[in-house]
């Protein structure tokens, strides 16, 4: 087990796959980094991967700091200087999406390039309620009840036909179970009034958008005055945007090896700065 302890007190557990350029992966609320286990061996094939847990989640310890997503941020921040990675790419999915945003805006010398798949900018009532009810259940069933109740809403329909569906959701199960109730509790209702639109407009770094087309949880064009991907394409200057067709909201669990070809075609696209005090 690798790990690392940041200013706060936080002690961060990690772990590296594959070898070169560094990309940073940021999880979505739950899961830890075992959001990213199909994934990373696909996107490890050219880049040198870490995965990580945020305090609270997984198997690092301590809580998210104080502050909300921008708290959140700042250990993200920290993390990477405590690696020497700076500046790195960073892919961030949900959750981890919106904290690669805020991270990106508010330390741009960190963040190479920036990939954000499945968020919302800013929620809308559905969304809201969705989230309330995995906090119910949290509360009242513990974590492997949000586990199916956020995978009924996270894949696509044809997801559940496939012959490793059942494999996929105990993993799931079972990585929600290593999360802290309450920390999860903390970090959806965070995010029920939170816009990053401004945010989202300070972004400099070259930004791919990743969408699943069937996406229930955080919908291209969700409704009333949340912003989805659809006025978010707009806000970030100059990025690009992505749909995978018959595909939800877990996209880097549900088409892995799509998701990390779109990932691996955008980092390699351009040029690299290395990480300071890094060969």
């Amino acid at each position: 087990m690798t790990t690392v302890s940041l200013p706060g007190g936080e002690t961060i557990w990690y772990r590296r796959a594959g070898s070169g350029v560094p990309v940073l992966h940021i999880h979505g609320s739950a899961f830890g980094h075992r959001n990213f286990e199909r994934l990373t061996p696909f996107v490890a094939a050219d880049f040198e991967v870490i995965d990580f847990d945020l305090p609270g989640y997984g198997q690092s310890s301590g809580a998210p700091r104080e502050g909300g997503l921008e708290g959140i941020a700042d250990q993200v921040h920290e993390f990477i200087g405590a690696l020497g990675l700076a500046p790195v790419h960073v892919h961030g999915t949900s959750f981890g999406a919106m904290v690669a945003l805020i991270l990106a805006a508010m330390y741009p010398e960190s963040v190479n390039r920036l990939v954000l798949s499945c968020f919302l900018a800013r929620y809308d009532g559905a969304a809201r309620m969705m989230r309330a009810t995995w906090r119910r259940a949290a509360r009242d069933s513990g974590m492997a009840a949000v586990s199916d109740l956020t995978a009924v809403a996270g894949f696509g329909r044809a997801f559940y036909e496939r012959e490793e569906a059942e494999a996929q959701l105990a993993s799931m199960r079972e990585a929600f179970s290593r999360t802290d109730p309450d920390a999860f509790v903390r970090g959806t209702k965070m995010l029920e009034h939170v816009d990053l639109s401004p945010w989202a407009r300070r972004i400099r770094a070259p930004s791919l958008l990743i969408a699943g087309e069937e996406d229930n949880m955080t919908p291209f064009s969700p409704a009333g005055d949340g912003l989805g991907f659809s006025q978010i394409q707009h806000m970030i200057p100059g990025c690009e945007l992505a749909v995978l067709p018959d595909c939800g909201h877990y996209l880097v669990l549900e088409q892995p090896e799509a998701t990390a070809a779109l990932v691996r075609k955008f980092l390699r696209a351009g040029p690299t700065i290395k990480p300071a005090g890094r060969p």
